[in-house]
This record gives C-alpha cells, structure tokens and sequence, in this order.
C-alpha cells in the first residue's frame, strides 16, 4: 500500500478518459530497461498493480478508466516513455491516449511548440515508438495526428462460435491485435442501446480466439493475443471526391480487454481497420477513412505510408483526431479505509 497521494493530469480524447500520471512508481522508472520491458515489470510489481488499481478502481475511477503511468523512454530518440492501464491490466499501445499525450506534452510545455505550426511528439510504447503529430493554431492545440507503428491483417474469415451463433471476423494488428466484424452479423447495430449486448459478444469472441491461441504476433510473444473486438458499420456511402480519391464514413465500437467499451474510435483500432481496408483495396493511399465511434466523436485516417512487417504487406496507419483537458487531481490514500485500492463493479 502507498499512503502518499497520487497526482494525475486528465484529459478525453473523442470522449475515452485518459488519466496521466506524470511520477510513476518506482519500478517502472529504474533505469535500463526498454519500455516494453517495462510493462513486464509493471506486471510483476505488486506496488505498481495496486496503483493501477487505485486509479482505474470506483471511487477513484470506473470500469472504463484509462490511462498512463509516463516512464523513460527507450533512448534519446524519443521525448517520453508511456505505460498504458486499464482495469485489467497493462496494454501494449494505445491511439486516444498517444493523441493526448501529444496535447499535454505540448500544452504543458514539455515539448515546445511555435504558436502555428506542427510539433512531432515521439512516444516510446510497449508496441514500439509512435508519433504524435501536434497542429497549434494561435498557441492553442487544434488536432493531433497518431503515427502508429506498422499495421497488417494477421488473419481473415476466422470462425468463431458466439451465443448469438458463428461468425467469421478478421483478425489485424495495429499495435494491438483486433478481432473485427460488422455488427451485423450478430444482429445488432454500433449504438448505445446495443452495447450490453456487444460487451457479451466482444467478450465471447475475444475468448475464443484466445483459448484458440488464434493470434500470436511472429516475433514478439509480448504482442500476442486478441486485445479487443471491433464491431463495425458503415455510416454512409463512399463520397468520391474530384482529385479521385475517395471518403469513407465508418462507425464503430470496440470492446477491448475484460468488457470495457471505448468512447471514442478507438486509435490503435482504427489502425487495425486501416490496414484491413488496405488489405481489401477498399482504402487507398490518398482516401480517408472517417472513422465515428459510438458517441457520435470521429477520427480522421489515412495510410501514411505502405511498408511491409514481418514479410506481410504493411501500412503505418496516421489518425487524426482531439484531445482536451478535464481536470487535475489529487488522489489521496486513507490506510483505515477498508475498500483500498478500490473495486469495479459492473
């Protein structure tokens, strides 16, 4: 148990909290290790998953909570290090809260920025070292661009039985590994009212493909792994624009880790959804790809540029979207309180 008080900067990103913890504990910050090294460490720590705990964790937090403890980055090349949480446990990458950092840092003044122009933020991550793209106009943060690391399809047409009967999702990696199908082929639709029923499906699915070991990455057993469930839908048809290239207008809902449901369109998944849109040829270099989440929120994407990783045809996926800041807190720690760090209870 810690009893000093924890001090964290909040922001959103499309409406998904990010909870920023700039003094992380001690274990996570010792020096020599990379940051994916890090999250292992993290894992291990009984102080740092109480931490964990006491942030994400009611009364403090909810089951939705999310967040970053900042560490070291991996070198010189890069202005900070993140540790993504959430109720569960320690993600490998996330898109949201890469956007904020990128805000923060550049609102803070931990990166400066001219009043008009563009800043890169470069962020060390689990998945590997990310950018963030910062647009300033007047002094003020207008958007910020996600560089994610490398995305591909790990696997199409994968069958798998649900109470709601067997659907057929593909499987992608946009830092994260994504099952991703159209809610439609469970009999539902990408709105509020659907979304008890898309967390037992998102659940069910993830657990299956996991007990299948369905998507291990081809290096990094770290990476392995379905994170999360990506329901989709289309909003409109493709808008074809007169320098022939074309928009798409998407919805979408994902339902990562153990039930939680991204607010917003979820980053590192819109990643996943880019490179599945490539694979297809149904998004081109020079489309864009709007990408709605449930709360109506939208992020703007596109392939930056095409790659290949692990010798399978690759995109780097750029997203664009906004981060804002909702408060600063003071979380104390009473040793007599009887409910420490917390609970979910959903």
């Amino acid at each position: 148990m810690r009893t000093e008080p924890v001090e964290t900067v909040d922001w959103h990103t499309g409406g998904e909290p990010f909870r920023i913890v700039p003094q992380a504990p001690p274990a996570v910050t010792q020096a020599g290790l990379t940051v994916a090294e890090r999250r292992m460490a993290a894992m291990a720590s009984d102080e740092v998953q109480w931490t964990r705990a006491l942030l994400c964790g009611e009364p403090r937090g909810h089951a939705d909570m999310y967040g970053a403890f900042l560490v070291p980055p991996d070198d010189a090349g890069a202005h900070l290090g993140a540790l993504f949480w959430h109720k569960d446990g320690f993600s490998t990458a996330c898109g949201h809260g890469t956007i904020a950092l990128g805000a923060w840092a550049v609102a803070s003044g931990l990166v400066p920025a001219s009043a008009d122009g563009t800043t890169d933020v470069v962020i060390d991550v689990p998945s590997g070292r990310v950018t963030a793209s910062v647009r300033t106009v007047g002094g003020r943060v207008a958007d910020v661009t996600f560089i994610n690391v490398p995305g591909y399809v790990h696997a199409r047409g994968v069958e798998v039985p649900t109470s709601r009967g067997t659907v057929a999702v593909d499987i992608a990696f946009g830092g994260a590994m994504y099952a991703v199908l159209p809610a439609e082929r469970l009999g539902l639709r990408v709105r509020p009212e659907d979304i008890p029923l898309l967390i037992a499906a998102g659940r069910e699915i993830r657990d299956a493909l996991n007990a299948a070991g369905a998507a291990g990455h081809p290096e990094d057993p770290r990476l392995s792994g379905v994170y999360g469930t990506v329901f989709t839908e289309e909003a409109g048809p493709p808008a074809h624009r007169p320098d022939s290239t074309r928009r798409l207008h998407h919805r979408n809902v994902t339902v990562f880790a153990d039930g939680e449901v991204d607010r917003s369109p979820c980053g590192s998944g819109t990643a996943a959804r880019v490179a599945l849109l490539a694979d297809a040829r149904e998004l081109q270099p020079g489309d864009e790809l709007l990408h709605e989440s449930v709360v109506g929120s939208v992020f703007h994407a596109r392939i930056a540029r095409l790659t290949t990783a692990h010798g399978l045809p690759a995109v780097v996926p750029a997203v664009t979207g906004t981060a804002y800041a909702t408060g600063t807190c003071r979380f104390t720690v009473d040793p007599d309180d009887t409910l420490l760090p917390g609970f979910v209870l959903r």
